[in-house]
């Protein structure tokens, strides 16, 4: 079972982004493109071990050294690089065969996702603010992958506000790796060097409340009014501003964000918000 912890499973809840397309248009019980997407996610959830493996193999001698990385199969010893390339080979295939079974237009998307990635993992993610950009950006392939896999339309307003989260994401993330080099007195990734913890608390705080403004006019937008059939949407908005002020509480009060993948798994109050945000749009739109 120890093989099963290089694919990092837990990191696949990221690509539940695939499904918000036929959740925002409606037709998340409709079962044909319910299953299409699943499919989806499953092609993605392959893809995305298949870079996190290359990169472990990659990186392990830096993996080693790093205090939390260093427990990772690969950097630990645990899983041999021999039985890493295998893995890697295995998940390539799957994401790929999968991929090109729902469509090649969904299997393009995948492949250009993958193919960024592993740009990111051979130099692109030390080149400060690309890095951030580029991890936003597979972010927002997985919104377009899911449209195709269920045939939705995507609007430019989701599509921005889910780069903007996205984006979000990708600066919490680089903030903690800024965080354990200031804790730990080294340099753990080389693109941290161009960033200082004031700047990347000033882009979270400004990207977040651009974030907002973009919500409030999606849901306000009559387009998005006369598709979902209803004016009440802008009524959600509670609880994305409750959500990002937890998520900058823990950041810049507690100084304890780490992962945000890790926070939306373990902390409360981020929890019921995003679930009370889930369920009350649910009732409006369904």
């Amino acid at each position: 079972m120890l093989i099963i912890r290089v694919f990092r499973l837990h990191h696949w809840i990221k690509n539940f982004f695939l499904f918000i397309p036929v959740f925002f248009a409606g037709e998340i019980f409709n079962l044909e493109k319910l299953f299409q997407t699943s499919v989806g996610f499953i092609a993605f959830g392959f893809a995305a071990s298949t870079i996190y493996i290359l990169n472990d193999i990659k990186d392990i001698d830096e993996d080693r050294a790093h205090p939390r990385k260093s427990t990772r199969p690969l950097a630990s010893g645990e899983v041999s690089v021999r039985t890493g390339y295998l893995a890697l080979t295995f998940s390539g295939i799957m994401a790929l065969s999968i991929a090109y079974f729902l469509s090649i237009g969904f299997a393009i998307v995948l492949l250009s996702y993958m193919l960024l990635n592993i740009g990111y993992s051979f130099g692109l993610k030390n080149r400060s603010i690309l890095d951030i950009l580029i991890l936003a950006s597979g972010f927002e392939l997985r919104v377009i992958a899911g449209g195709i896999a269920a045939e939705v339309p995507i609007t430019q307003w989701l599509m921005v506000m889910i780069f903007l989260l996205a984006l979000f994401l990708a600066i919490a993330k680089r903030r903690e790796d800024v965080s354990l080099d200031l804790s730990e007195g080294s340099v753990t990734r080389k693109s941290t060097s161009g960033y200082t913890l004031e700047y990347l608390n000033a882009i979270l705080i400004f990207n977040a409340s651009v974030m907002v403004v973009a919500y409030i006019m999606y849901c306000l937008t009559s387009e998005v009014a006369v598709s979902l059939k209803s004016n009440y949407l802008v009524v959600t908005t509670i609880f994305v501003l409750a959500g990002l002020m937890r998520y900058i509480q823990i950041a810049l009060v507690e100084n304890n964000a780490g992962s945000p993948t890790k926070i939306i798994y373990t902390d409360k109050f981020v929890i019921i918000t995003v679930l009370a945000w889930m369920v009350t749009f649910f009732v409006i739109l369904y």
